[in-house]
């Protein structure tokens, strides 16, 4: 019996080697896409990679295979499904098809993009995975809003105010506020007068009756204490004169003025005299 390398290298088994090889590529897959000038090798390495990652969705499948390797798994494929991409622009350069127009939707359906992020696909048991199935759940929807004819259904006395003074409570506790509120008005007025010392109490009560009299000329009989409620207020101000009087003082200011003109020194020192002596004011 003749051995297996002697089997390989009958002319039946070189063909049969060949016709298995036939459209099939031997070289390296190159690492960057634009270095291919091929449209056959190119389409070539991309079923080559489609076939990457079907085989890597198949795996990752299986939520047994730990997060772990989920997460490691759903890397390769994210970066294999970039791979594709990129060969299928070089496809399009090169006279080929637009696979990413035309060509089968299946693998990229197997994935699911977060709302808003960058592109990046979960498949298989990585979308179980912790903190990723929070991002595909969906937010509850917002309640219906309602109607203003179903608010105005509750607008009524009620809620404008009209009645809140009807159970009695409101005006009791308004009250009760307003006893708090003057006990502590009274109780600041007296902790404000003992904290004052003399000197500020009379500048701020110092004053001017028109005379040129100041607090400190007021006698101590007629000062009012400052413990004890200002219940009488005294005035200080002389009285306003009437219109009697004022005309009388105009008269004798004539009277006076016409004495200077026509009257000596001595006949108007005799009336100021006789006036004295008589009782007159001046």
């Amino acid at each position: 019996m003749a051995r297996n390398s002697e089997k390989a290298m009958t002319k039946l088994a070189r063909f049969y080697t060949m016709k298995l090889n036939e459209g099939k590529v031997t070289e390296k897959r190159p690492y960057m896409a634009s270095e291919c000038d091929d449209l056959k090798k190119a389409e070539y390495w991309r079923r080559e990679i489609i076939g990457e990652i079907s085989k890597k969705i198949s795996q990752i499948q299986n939520p047994g295979l730990g997060e772990f390797r989920i997460r490691d798994l759903n890397d390769e494929i994210n970066k294999s499904l970039r791979i594709k991409y990129h060969w299928e622009n070089r496809i399009i350069e090169l006279g080929g098809p637009n696979y990413k127009r035309y060509g089968p939707k299946m693998i990229n359906a197997e994935g699911l993009a977060v709302p808003g992020g960058d592109g990046y696909k979960y498949f298989g048991a990585a979308k179980d995975l912790p903190g990723v199935r929070e991002l595909f759940e969906n937010e509850p929807p917002a309640p219906p809003r309602k109607t203003r004819a179903e608010l105005m259904k509750k607008v009524d006395a009620d809620y404008y105010g009209y009645r809140d003074d009807d159970d009695g409570v409101l005006l009791a506790l308004e009250k009760e506020a307003e006893k708090e509120m003057i006990k502590q008005s009274v109780e600041d007025f007296k902790n404000g007068l003992a904290t004052q010392t003399t000197e500020d109490i009379e500048s701020a009560i110092a004053f001017d009756d028109g005379t040129g009299n100041t607090v400190e000329d007021i006698p101590i009989d007629q000062q009012v204490p400052l413990d004890e409620p200002l219940q009488n207020f005294v005035s200080y101000v002389p009285d306003i004169p009437s219109q009697q009087e004022v005309e009388q003082k105009l008269l004798q200011a004539k009277k006076m003025e016409l004495l200077k003109q026509y009257a000596s020194d001595q006949m108007i020192q005799q009336a100021e005299e006789s006036r004295r002596i008589l009782g007159y004011s001046e």
